[in-house]
């Protein structure tokens, strides 16, 4: 059956199939929890201060390899972490930099480095 329109010069009215109208409140959910989850990310004062700064990735290589290496291997290529290659080309800075502090994804500890050396870990990221 087609829907049905309402010629009504104010308001037009379209009589859509309950399926339909479940999966258009479920793409307008998912859109709003995208747009709230990108927000919550961009307007975190940690996430904007690291982002400010320019890294060193050899300051970041270094941080890397104290704090990294256990579970992501010598070379970034995984062990108990999954492998680090392109993650930068893969995520948005500032989806690692949460990723990075959070330690919501077990087994990865809650690591808290400052803002600069963030910012020199994400240099180096850039460059495997």
């Amino acid at each position: 059956m087609a829907p049905v329109i309402e010629k009504n010069p104010t308001v037009a009215k379209v009589n859509a199939s309950p399926t339909g109208m479940w999966i258009m409140a479920g793409i307008i959910s998912l859109v709003i929890l995208a747009v709230a989850l990108f927000s919550f990310m961009n307007f975190d004062p940690y996430v904007n201060q690291v982002l400010a700064l320019k890294g060193d990735a050899d300051r970041g290589r270094a941080i890397f390899q104290a704090n990294c290496v256990v579970c992501h291997g010598i070379q970034a290529d995984g062990y108990i972490g999954p492998s680090l290659w392109g993650v930068s080309q893969r995520r948005s800075q500032s989806h690692i930099i949460h990723q990075v502090v959070s330690g919501q994804t077990p087994p990865m500890p809650q690591f808290e480095p400052n803002p600069q050396e963030m910012a020199d870990l994400l240099d180096y990221l850039k460059t495997i």
